[in-house]
């Protein structure tokens, strides 16, 4: 079968990797994926994906992206996992809603209360329809982020 991606590893990336392997200090996944450019070299051992696959416990496809970052990206994107491009949920709070929590926060609390609270702020930028729904925790966070204390 003939490969897309071929790899072909200089003097200076295989001694980089076979001196990140024997050392065994860094993390776990970059040791696996150091080991299997070392075996899937085409100048070196050149073993097939499944082979390699099956000598490193891992799936076909964690050796056929490692092969395919590595021709594309260089080493470096080849040793480390694949960056997400969007994070797994959409922020609550951009910048502009942000900057309108603080406003409210550092306005004069509601009669009868010494200083907001985290659910009081929640419940208020609701009640502004800055944000749907939104937690105190969230409020919590967001505050911390900008040092801003309610005290």
């Amino acid at each position: 079968m003939n490969k897309k991606y071929i790899v072909r590893l200089t003097d200076e990336e295989r001694s980089e990797l076979d001196n990140l392997v024997k050392k065994g200090k860094t993390q776990a996944y970059r040791i696996k994926h150091a080991n299997i450019l070392l075996a899937i070299d085409a100048d070196g051992p050149g073993w097939t994906d499944e082979k390699t696959a099956e000598a490193y416990r891992c799936n076909r496809n964690t050796v056929t992206n490692t092969r395919q970052r590595f021709v594309e990206q260089g080493i470096e994107s080849a040793m480390d996992r694949k960056k997400r491009e969007e994070p797994p949920r959409e922020r609550i709070l951009d910048g502009e809603k942000e900057a309108r929590l603080i406003a409210v926060a550092c306005s004069t609390p509601p009669a009868g209360r010494a200083k907001w609270t985290l659910e009081m702020l929640a419940d208020k930028l609701v009640a502004l329809e800055i944000v749907d729904s939104i937690s105190g925790q969230t409020v919590r966070r967001t505050l911390k982020k900008t040092n801003l204390s309610l005290i």
